[in-house]
Order: structure tokens, then sequence, then C-alpha cells
């Protein structure tokens, strides 16, 4: 993963050249903080967090449930099965992805879920896959928000299609070389 970090970072420096930003920042005298100060930003952060993020859990949960009863959540997880079975997977798997897109954190719980039928491989596959992987509906829909729909899709598409690209090699390069988890 540091690796992948390092390389999207020099590649986003040659294809986005500018100028080296000079930053100064100053310090404040730094001090312990009051009780009432952080009560008070504890207090604005969760208004912020009722106002602006649960109604989309809301929504998702909602959404989940109508796609779940009328099929198409199975006919999605048809739709990826190939993919993740590509990527040396086995079929259960594409119910996680799926799930973990619209609830990100039932990614890494799918996969507790599923472990046993999954080798060392299997496991290190999908969870790099999915660490990789667009966050959540709840995060493109706040991405949407501040860049639009047109960037954001823009950034969804480059992100999954990085994921798995990822998760295709890194199951080659384990699987030809033998390397049992």
């Amino acid at each position: 993963m540091l690796l992948l970090y390092i390389i999207i970072g020099l590649t986003a420096a040659k294809l986005l050249p500018g100028e080296n930003p000079t930053f100064y920042m100053e310090l404040p005298p730094l001090r312990l903080p009051r009780a009432s100060h952080v009560l008070k930003k504890t207090y604005t952060r969760l208004i912020w967090y009722f106002k602006e993020i649960f109604p989309l859990f809301i929504l998702i949960s909602i959404l989940l449930w109508a796609l779940s009863l009328t099929g198409i959540l199975s006919l999605m997880i048809a739709l990826v099965t190939p993919v993740i079975t590509a990527l040396g997977l086995p079929v259960e798997t594409a119910e996680t992805f799926i799930l973990g897109f619209f609830r990100r954190d039932y990614g890494a719980a799918g996969l507790y879920g599923i472990q046993s039928a999954l080798t060392g491989v299997q496991l290190l596959v999908s969870a790099i896959v999915l660490t990789l992987f667009m966050p959540c509906v709840a995060q493109f829909m706040v991405m949407t928000k501040e860049r639009g729909w047109k960037v954001s899709l823009l950034i969804a598409g480059f992100v999954v299609t990085f994921a798995f690209t990822i998760g295709f090699v890194l199951n080659w390069v384990l699987t030809n070389w033998g390397v049992v988890l």
C-alpha cells in the first residue's frame, strides 16, 4: 500500500505540474483545551453529522432495502461476479463488494463473515481491493456535492479501475509465484 501511495504521488506530481508552494505556518501558543470548548466543538460536529451525513445513511438503508426487495441487488451481484471471480476470489465475495460500496463498514464485516471460505491470498487480495475501492455511496455523494457529477464520475471510474487492476496484478503475482498465506 505504501508503494502504491508513493507511485501515485510521483505520478500525480508529473501529470499535474506546478510550482511547489512555500508553506509557512505560525503556530499559536499550545494550551490544554477547556472542557467547555471541547464540548461546544463536539456538539457542533454532532449537529453537522446529524444534518449532513445521517440522512445519507438512512437513504442508503432504504435504497438497499428497495434494491433487495425488487431483486436489483441480486442482479448487481450477478453482474459483478465475473469480475470478482477473475480476481481469483470466490463468488461469495461479490456480495461483500456490492454491499461494501453501499455501506463501507460492511466491507470488512463481510470479509470477516466469509473468511473461512477464503485462502490467505484471496483474503489479502480482497482486503487490498476493498481498501483501494471507492469508499461508499455517502462519500461519493459528498464528493459530488463538492466537485460536481462529471469530476466525481471520473474519479470513481479511475478509482474502481485502479483498485481492480491492482487486485488482478496482485492475484496473478501471488498465484504464479506460488505464494501461500
